[in-house]
């Protein structure tokens, strides 16, 4: 069975040979090299291709990212200069002047140069399709779906007042997330059309602390609800699965996303209470089973655990996922340097070796 069978095969609820391995998020460049069998030199001279070759010995199934450090002194990819803060510069009357100038939704949706855009789309998948072989291609697509993460923008303090305060600038920001998420996912239901893109997609919002919704539940049931249902409706069109990046605390918002067309999920936090338990208690609103990328946890089980302990997390997921959940084998976030390298060698040989 082909990688792109067994993935496909997996995420429909059809027989495959395994468990599907997703990769991409190793950010540890000493273990790519390690994986792939070059020195760090090699590595920064191409971390694409290098990255890609590691991935392909580790025997996966799949790509989501490549996770490329912004240099040798930092990993992940973020540095001390990526993170927002609740002060960015900006006053509250800025913001909202900028709101109120920036196009509506139908002003945009009538500027949208489709053929335009899925040429540039495309040209990105392909160039990723042609590096990666007989793996999928997938690359997560974090503006689907309905952009709500407008403190990047704004600042978390002027973001948070506005929509406390300014029910109408809100409103809008909501409306042009919703108008972005659908323009993305357009060209995603395209790639698809053309078999250049699987019928699963990784998308998401990080709206959730530890303790729970960064915004109130009613809120974005009335505001970000209708626009983030709008914005899936090209994938749900092509059959194309749409799939949550969820941190933190997501449990308050697990049936309006499920109600919005969200069909999987993918980031979870044990320590929050968001277990694989609690999301297999769950179903597709159409009554199917979630896909699930994950569940190992890089905070509480992988940093944590012996490999024989891994393997064992493993082959638990994969026997409660056999009948209520289509489970891709992939971990909560990115692996960092906290995380042995026996620890990562181990979860994907389990999957190989049950």
């Amino acid at each position: 069975m082909t990688s792109l069978e067994r993935f496909e095969n997996t995420i429909s609820g059809k027989p495959r040979d395994r468990t599907p391995l997703l990769g991409g998020w190793i950010s540890v460049p000493q273990y790519i090299c390690r994986i792939a069998g070059v020195g760090e030199d090699a590595f920064w001279a191409d971390p694409f291709t290098v990255s890609v070759d590691a991935y392909k010995k580790l025997g996966m199934d799949a790509i989501i990212d490549v996770i490329v450090p912004r240099s040798k002194e930092d990993f992940r990819i973020i540095d001390a200069n990526s993170y927002f803060h609740a002060d960015t510069g900006i006053s509250l009357e800025d913001a909202l002047e900028d709101i109120e100038k920036r196009c509506g939704a139908a002003e945009m949706e009538a500027a949208f140069d489709f053929d335009e855009e899925y040429t540039k789309f495309r040209d990105v998948l392909m160039r990723g399709r042609v590096a990666c072989g007989d793996m999928v291609y997938m690359p997560a697509q974090w503006d689907a779906g309905a952009k709500l993460e407008w403190f990047n923008d704004y600042g978390y303090e002027n973001f948070f007042i506005i929509v406390a305060a300014y029910p109408d600038h809100a409103k809008k920001l909501m409306e042009i997330g919703g108008t972005i998420g659908w323009f993305v996912n357009r060209l995603v239901a395209q790639a698809v059309r053309e078999g250049l893109y699987p019928h699963a997609i990784l998308l998401g919002e990080d709206i959730c602390s530890q303790q729970g919704p960064m915004i109130s539940p009613e809120f974005l049931e009335e505001f970000y609800a209708p626009q983030l249902k709008k914005g899936l409706e090209p994938l749900l069109e092509v059959g194309c699965k749409p799939v949550w990046h969820s941190d933190g605390n997501v449990r308050p918002l697990i049936n309006m996303l499920i109600n919005c067309g969200i069909q999987g999920f993918q980031g979870f936090q044990p320590e929050c209470g968001v277990t694989l338990e609690f999301i297999l208690e769950h179903r597709a609103r159409d009554g199917e089973p979630l896909v699930i990328f994950g569940p190992l946890a890089v905070t509480t089980e992988l940093p944590v655990l012996s490999p024989a302990e891994v393997k064992e997390r493993v082959w638990r997921a994969i026997r409660l996922c056999e009948n209520d959940a289509r489970l891709v084998l992939f971990t909560s976030n990115t692996i960092n340097p906290d995380i042995p390298f026996e620890n990562v060698i181990a979860m994907y040989e389990a999957v190989l070796e049950n």
